[in-house]
């Protein structure tokens, strides 16, 4: 009957560390799809930015590359910190 108990309490033990090992998972996962929804939400004010210094630089006949150069790279960036974040989440979802 010992046996018992103790197979009994092992389990337990072990579907309680599963489960908190997956509740920690699907809380690191929201949080990197925060992040990501809060970056795409940064790079579409810049790209609303860009079409606004265009029209401006069109309209004053003025267009210059250079003017872009620094907003694009911002928009770079937050790309690949996206990937880089899509990347961990789905190794989280391959360790669930």
């Amino acid at each position: 009957m010992a046996d018992f108990f103790e197979e009994l309490g092992k389990k337990i033990s072990d579907v309680a560390i599963d489960l908190g090992k997956k509740t920690e998972d699907t809380i690191e996962i929201q949080k990197l799809k925060s992040e990501i929804r809060s970056l795409k939400r940064a790079n579409d004010r810049d790209h609303m930015d860009i079409g606004r210094m265009v029209y401006e630089k069109f309209c004053n006949s003025e267009i210059s590359d250079m003017d872009y150069i620094a907003v694009c790279e911002s928009i770079e960036k937050r790309d690949e910190e996206i990937t880089r974040l899509t990347e961990e989440i789905e190794r989280i979802r391959g360790t669930v």
